[in-house]
């Protein structure tokens, strides 16, 4: 199953649904938007989870989730209510009519990444990066792309510049593979000059070594280029 999941917002303010969609990307989830209930059913889009917004045009985010959770196509995908709506009936009313979570706004994008995860999790749908205290997370490998750390068991794993954006190419798309001329292009940029297959090979087997037994992680897909996963 491909890692990188996709996670379509249900919004119809504008800057908070962009604000989100960037938010899920950076943290290595695919994310699309829209406005209305009725353009996501139009979509036919069957994502890993809805964030849905209660007070949206043309039919409530209540109605929505109603319409989902009675569907059979869509009636198993997770959905987190965001609302401003924050009494204790409120968040009762969406949980009882079949959310799995409500973030009542205005809320702060960590938490939301964490309540992603967390019924991502509950749900089965995840095998795949996760977030704690700001850090990408696979199995035992940590990624703070703030600080531009790496850790792997809690023991700090020194990586130059190249070795940490290779790393952190590959554990945001767990999984699901990087082609090698997305890798040049992502970690080299476009004005790379040199042989790139024998460029990359040799940062992964370094990259390889420094990760120790978490190495194993990174895996060659033949003829194509390499992925972090199982």
């Amino acid at each position: 199953m491909p890692a990188m999941k996709k996670i379509i917002v249900v919004e119809d303010d504008t800057n908070i649904r962009d604000l989100i969609i960037y938010a899920l990307k950076v943290n290595g989830f695919k994310a699309e938007g829209f406005e209305t209930g009725r353009e996501f059913f139009e979509s036919n889009e069957i994502p890993a989870l809805v964030l849905l917004d209660i007070m949206l045009p043309e039919a409530d985010g209540l109605s929505i989730l109603k319409k989902i959770r009675e569907s059979e196509k869509y009636a198993e995908i997770p959905v987190i209510i965001l609302s401003a709506k924050a009494s204790e009936l409120d968040k009762a009313k969406g949980l009882d009519n079949g959310a799995d979570d409500y973030v009542t706004k205005p809320f702060g994008v960590t938490e939301l990444i964490s309540r992603i995860n967390a019924v991502l999790r509950r749900s089965g749908a995840v095998n795949f990066v996760d977030i704690k205290d700001g850090a990408l997370m696979y199995k035992n490998i940590s990624v703070n792309k703030e600080r531009r750390t790496v850790f792997v068991g809690g023991e700090k794993v020194i990586l130059t510049y190249k070795e940490y954006e290779l790393l952190s190419c590959l554990i945001l798309n767990v999984e699901e593979g990087v082609r090698r001329d997305k890798i040049i292009e992502t970690v080299w940029g476009h004005g790379f000059v040199g042989e790139s297959s024998r460029t990359i090979d040799m940062h992964i087997k370094t990259l390889r070594q420094k990760l120790g037994a978490a190495g194993k992680y990174i895996k060659t897909i033949r003829n194509i280029g390499y992925k972090i996963g199982e």
